[in-house]
């Protein structure tokens, strides 16, 4: 029986990229793992000390039914419910109150009509399908400062890695051009970081997304579900994920 399930999508069935600097850092510690893929009906998830989401890319696409799964998986790491709050990013609303984020509102019609408040002839008029939405105003810090992802395991910020977009482009993601980097772990955002994981009730894993606002750095996103690590940037995640993993393991036994 192996000691814990690394869990990924059918696009990356051996796990997300730089997946061997993970593997080589739980091995190091006794641990026996395995990839699979979450939705595969032969894998026996009662089978594994530990069920860890790691790469499951596609789940957005599909979030009832990976949500319905994660229900009946025993021993997952952050777990169903946490899963289910970070999935909605309503959840933006509730976080503000503890710690400073991007101002947020929620939009609960599935189509919506976006227009210029003043106008005429129906200029600027822009239909909108798919909601419900969220609605934030752009930050323009984005441009010039980027955005800074710092990883929090097991409550303690341990790394950061900053982010800019390509020229004209307001998305970070490599997809659209941005590219990422290793930073040193800057205190304040280490501790901005810290305070956004413990309002959430104290995930056992999160990357926590900033950005500048009015001269204020701001909370702009939590990934408690499936946060790539980049290993293929930058391994310095592999060693304390892999110890929160071993302490987890560590505490049920």
């Amino acid at each position: 029986m192996p000691d814990i399930f690394l869990v990924t999508s059918g696009e990356l069935p051996t796990g997300e990229p730089g997946a061997g600097h993970l593997d080589a850092a739980l091995a190091d510690r006794g641990l026996d793992t395995a990839w699979v893929v979450w939705d595969d009906p032969e894998v026996d998830w009662d089978a594994a000390r530990l069920v860890v989401v790691r790469s499951t890319w596609d789940y957005h696409r599909r979030l009832e039914e990976f949500l319905a799964w994660a229900r009946t998986v025993p021993r997952l790491l952050n777990g169903a419910e946490t899963f289910t709050w970070n999935a909605d990013k309503a959840y933006l609303v509730g976080l503000g109150e503890h710690v400073p984020t991007v101002p947020t509102t929620l939009l609960d019609g599935a189509a919506l009509v976006v227009k210029p408040r003043v106008g005429a002839s129906g200029i600027g008029l822009v239909p909108l399908d798919g909601g419900p939405w969220v609605v934030q105003p752009v930050v323009d810090s984005v441009r010039t400062e980027g955005e800074s992802s710092v990883y929090v395991f097991g409550g303690r910020a341990v790394s950061q890695f900053d982010k800019r977009p390509a020229p004209g482009e307001l998305r970070v993601q490599e997809e659209y051009g941005g590219t990422t980097v290793r930073a040193d772990l800057d205190p304040d955002a280490a501790a901005l970081a810290e305070r956004a994981v413990a309002a959430t009730g104290g995930a056992a894993y999160a990357r926590v997304d900033l950005m500048r606002w009015r001269g204020e750095r701001v909370v702009s996103e939590l990934e408690l579900v499936e946060p790539g690590l980049y290993l293929d940037v930058d391994p310095v995640n592999a060693e304390p994920f892999a110890a929160l993993v071993h302490d987890t393991l560590s505490r049920q036994s």
